[in-house]
């Protein structure tokens, strides 16, 4: 496909000037200029008048919107194309308050869009296996009981507790791919299924002391680092490239949204995931990627609910 490449938010808004623009662009990630009918896949398509589309075997109309995250919306494409160019190129995100001032929307608009463009991060590395060098942590999300105010501090929410905090297990290839998921607990039983689904058998396996990590030591060839006695690398082993990871997600959480509920913890980790994973890729490149993942929709009735 002949993709465009936008090195700024200004050549962006210079090659799609218009909302014709946008639409055309979309169609052509979509479809590739060979139209799909969203309700039968198998179904002929008949083009209508408006960028309308009519599928012949369930007799529903269509256009590039359907069944994507723009779908039900009012917001042009154009402002829904420079919110996904901000959120996907800035470092760190980039917050609701400041969203809804740069494209001219309320805040709660800019907030529901910012949650819809995050469901354009999930499932992208659901299949992914990762392989050689792979780095196991787990971190905690949700601030320290000492920085809060007297009349919020939650008593016995030292350690790993999770009254105050949410876990979340990340696995991290040296050289490649991290993958986050945010879980119940740091049981054994919890973080174990996901390392069995996303780790590749043949990998070599770096983690800390943790106990709940007694199935992976038996399973994978691994190196621990006993974190608990102050050491930090132990030959070619360390945790440190995750650390760094962690670092990454909580200066982000804290400098830029400032407070993530556990209902919507695992979009912002999946975002961060995605910046991490595409860290060496263009710009365009990253902005396209996300275009063609636009394939699924929530109401804000769903969302908050």
């Amino acid at each position: 496909m002949d993709l465009k490449e936008f090195n700024s938010l200004i050549e962006l808004m210079g090659t799609l000037p218009d909302e014709q623009s946008c639409i055309d662009y979309l169609e052509k990630l979509r479809w590739n200029y060979n139209v799909v009918s969203p309700f039968d896949s198998d179904s002929k398509v008949y083009k209508l008048a408006n960028n309308r589309y009519r599928c012949k075997n369930t007799g529903n109309n269509f256009n590039v919107r359907s069944k994507t995250i723009f779908s039900g919306s009012r917001i042009s494409l154009r402002k829904w194309f420079i919110a996904m160019w901000l959120v996907t190129v800035n470092k760190k995100g980039i917050s609701s308050c400041q969203l809804a001032r740069d494209i001219k929307v309320t805040q709660k608009t800019a907030w529901f869009m910012l949650q819809r463009i995050r469901l354009c991060y999930e499932c992208l590395e659901e299949k992914e296996k990762l392989d050689g060098e792979v780095e196991l942590d787990e971190t905690f999300v949700g601030g320290k009981n000492k920085n809060r105010h007297w009349d919020k501090k939650v008593k016995n929410s030292q350690g790993r507790s999770f009254k105050d905090k949410t876990p979340v297990l990340g696995m991290l290839q040296h050289g490649g791919k991290v993958i986050c998921r945010v879980v119940r607990s740091t049981s054994e039983k919890d973080i174990t299924t996901h390392i069995l689904q996303h780790v590749h058998k043949n990998a070599v396996v770096y983690t800390d002391e943790w106990k709940g990590y007694r199935t992976v030591w038996q399973n994978y060839c691994c190196f621990v680092v006993d974190h608990g006695k102050g050491q930090y690398v132990d030959g070619i082993a360390y945790t440190n490239t995750i650390d760094g990871f962690w670092s990454i997600l909580k200066r982000g959480i804290i400098g830029i949204y400032h407070k993530t509920s556990r209902k919507h913890l695992h979009k912002y980790v999946n975002e961060f995931t995605f910046r991490y994973n595409t860290r060496k890729e263009r710009d365009s490149c990253k902005f396209n990627l996300l275009l063609c993942n636009v394939k699924c929709h929530i109401t804000y009735k769903k969302l908050v609910a």
